[in-house]
């Protein structure tokens, strides 16, 4: 049986799930809506243990939860190009991009430039844009050559 076809039943802890706990939720997330979810869920899950799984999500076009995978990857891009971010996450980081670039549909090569803009020009960060969900709600690419 895989993970789309078993019911999701429930995280054995929320503010820290397993990745296997995750993705059952995000093809149900009927079973426990976002609302219900403990504060700055998207902000807590937004790391490096889940971000493989939140990355096969947002790529994943069936998945019922993709625009919020796809929120949490621009969580885990924003922080990736931080100067201060682990090596790890930044390779981590440019893997997914490299990916999203090849294999990747529309919003996700959209998701992919704009992470290589905020590498190249870090004060284009909005964070209404990356940290609140603005760039799922309006898909567009960030110009290289916005002014601030």
């Amino acid at each position: 049986m895989s993970v789309r076809e078993a019911t999701f039943i429930g995280f054995g802890n929320p503010v820290d799930p397993r990745p296997g706990e995750l993705e059952a939720w995000a093809y149900h997330p009927e079973a426990v809506p976002l609302s219900a979810m403990p504060r700055d869920w998207d902000l807590l899950i937004s790391g490096d243990v889940l971000g493989p799984t939140l990355f096969e999500l947002a790529m994943d076009r069936q998945c019922p939860a993709r625009r919020f995978a796809q929120h949490c990857m621009y969580i885990y891009a924003a922080d990736g190009v931080r100067q201060n971010a682990t090596s790890q996450r930044k390779r981590r980081l440019k893997k997914f991009i490299e990916r999203a670039e090849e294999v990747g549909d529309e919003p996700m090569q959209i998701w992919a430039h704009n992470c290589r803009v905020l590498m190249t020009r870090q004060e284009l960060f909005d964070h209404h844009d990356w940290m609140e969900g603005g760039l799922v709600r309006n898909p567009r690419r960030i110009g290289l050559f916005n002014r601030r």
